[in-house]
């Protein structure tokens, strides 16, 4: 399985991507190569993905790095043994709260084993991942991409991601999963690089629009 592990993984899925579609060499030109954005794989990956659902990523950071604090070192032992009071003071709703004590203790009892999704296929990596409680499939897409650092990974249902498809393509409204999905398939097998290279065109948007006249 092909990884993004380095800036020269990156940048090899970016040439091929820009050479091949024109719509992403169009957002390749305005906003420039991508972060690289890895995060590490296991417990401590998927809860900071956890963390950052439905919310931007600053706020996302801020809470992190509260939770961070409060949770030393960050394993799945000292998780379980922090008060919600704490949780919540570092900035977690309820459900965080406990979607994350969730997969600590699947972790902890072996019934979720985060090593062996390492090497396992992604539609297992789903399934196992989001048959806990609080785990969506965009969860497990943002653990993929990120944690786990697939090649073609990708994420049809990211807010993100689907406004600047809309954009990129002029479409008159943002596309369905369904769409989103059929318009990847070009991007074979660098999808997680168009992800990455549709993020920073986002938020590229983001700043010109939001930038004073």
């Amino acid at each position: 399985m092909r990884s993004i592990r380095t800036e020269k993984d990156l940048k090899e899925g970016v040439a091929a991507l820009v050479g091949s579609c024109a719509h992403l060499a169009r957002v390749h030109a305005l906003a420039g190569d991508p972060p690289l954005r890895r995060r590490p794989a296991g417990f401590k990956g998927l809860a900071r993905v956890i963390v950052g659902q439905q919310l931007s990523i600053a706020s996302a950071r801020a809470i992190w790095q509260r939770l961070e604090a409060r949770v030393r070192p960050f394993t799945t032992e000292s998780l379980l043994a922090t008060p919600d009071k704490d949780l919540r003071l570092a900035g977690l709703s309820a459900g965080k709260i406990a979607t994350l004590r969730g997969v600590a203790e699947s972790v902890t009892n072996g019934s979720l084993d985060l090593d062996a999704l390492k090497r396992a296929r992604e539609g297992l990596i789903h399934a196992k991942l989001t048959a806990l409680k609080g785990i969506g499939p965009w969860t497990a897409d943002i653990y993929i991409l990120f944690c786990l650092a697939r090649a073609d990974a990708w994420s049809p249902g990211d807010l993100a991601l689907r406004v600047a498809v809309k954009d990129a393509f002029a479409l008159e409204a943002r596309p369905d999963q369904a769409l989103m999905i059929e318009i990847a398939e070009a991007w074979r097998p660098w999808r997680a690089v168009a992800a990455r290279m549709l993020w920073s065109y986002y938020a590229f948007r983001r700043k010109t629009v939001d930038a004073p006249a």
